[in-house]
């Protein structure tokens, strides 16, 4: 039993570990008014009739702090990628000349930094869930154990590391927000 109870902690603090790197991946797609080329990684353009991310379809480099060079590696899709990317909610307007296509990242206003801080707490508060929830299930994992025979203070014990767990992650989830927040609101 206490083998199983080492197994059960073991996974849950996996998966807390995942799901506040999920939650930090989804914080980095948040842009900071500068220019990245992650900025483009969720957008999707037609490539022969497949929904394809850009970044398989051209190189992404950064011309300046605030413009991105897009050069398609075959040039019949820059009007597909041009598209994709004025049609994405980064609330910007590239211009294409034939060979590259230029996305010039406008300044945050107030307004947007404030909107995207929004985003940042919404993230880092499914990513907390996400943690609550893993918390909940090796709770009910744990319990399962002590009907089967565990002893109720080994349950205890666990269920007070689990606790401890959860504690440690969704502390670090708010670091985290409040990183992002700082970075956000920097001008």
């Amino acid at each position: 039993m206490e083998d199983e109870i080492q197994m059960f902690l073991e996974e849950a603090k996996q998966l807390m570990e995942k799901a506040v790197v999920h939650t930090n991946q989804e914080l980095l797609k948040i842009r900071v008014g500068k220019a990245m080329p992650s900025m483009l990684d969720g957008i999707k353009a037609d490539y022969y009739g497949v929904e394809t991310p850009i970044s398989q379809m051209a190189s992404i480099t950064t011309l300046d702090a605030r413009t991105l060079a897009v050069k398609p590696f075959e040039k019949k899709f820059i009007a597909e990628i041009e598209k994709a990317i004025r049609d994405s909610d980064l609330g910007v307007n590239p211009q294409n000349d034939g060979e590259i296509i230029r996305v010039v990242i406008p300044p945050m206003t107030e307004e947007r930094r404030k909107q995207l801080v929004k985003q940042v707490k919404q993230e880092v508060e499914n990513g907390k869930i996400s943690i609550r929830n893993i918390r909940k299930d090796t709770n009910e994992s744990l319990r399962k154990l002590q009907k089967e025979g565990a002893s109720e203070d080994a349950i205890k014990v666990a269920e007070e590391k689990v606790q401890k767990l959860t504690d440690s992650f969704i502390a670090k989830a708010d670091e985290l927000l409040a990183k992002k927040e700082a970075e956000l609101m920097t001008i």
